[in-house]
Formats: C-alpha cells, sequence, structure tokens
C-alpha cells in the first residue's frame, strides 16, 4: 500500500508505504525527513503518536490510510 497525504505545513506530500513482500515500511514527512520501520506494527504506532488527522488536508484519506495499514499488520500477524 501508498499513499500520498498533503500536509497543511508542508508542501511536498507525506508518503506512506507498507509494503508486506518487499518488507518495506516507511514514511516521507512533510519536510523531506523520513522514517523506516522494521515492520508495520511499529510504524502503525508512530504515525498514532506523530501524526494528527487536523494536520492533513484530505481527513477521510488519511482515515483510509490508518484502516489499510491496520489491515497491513492483521495480515502480518
Amino acid at each position: 500500500m501508498e499513499f500520498d497525504l498533503k500536509n497543511k505545513d508542508g508542501a511536498i506530500p507525506c508518503w506512506v508505504v507498507a509494503d508486506n513482500d518487499n518488507g518495506r515500511y516507511m514514511i516521507r514527512e512533510e519536510d523531506t525527513s523520513g522514517e523506516v520501520f522494521n515492520d508495520p506494527t511499529s510504524m502503525l504506532l508512530w504515525i498514532e503518536n506523530n501524526w494528527d488527522i487536523s494536520n492533513f488536508e484530505n481527513k477521510t484519506l488519511f482515515l483510509q490510510m490508518v484502516k489499510s495499514l491496520q489491515q497491513v499488520v492483521e495480515e502480518k500477524n
């Protein structure tokens, strides 16, 4: 799964990638910094602790991303 999410504070969209097949779990933030994770559970926890839905322009897309990531976590376990 891949999502581009427009943060209200940045010109560059945030990018979320959770790829179980290739073991890729990463985030690019609005300031182009990023995070890489060993598993989707760690990535979901990071998102829950560091991102807030109110910071994103498309709240529906944000919720869809979280739901999709939760499904990736369930598939992995």
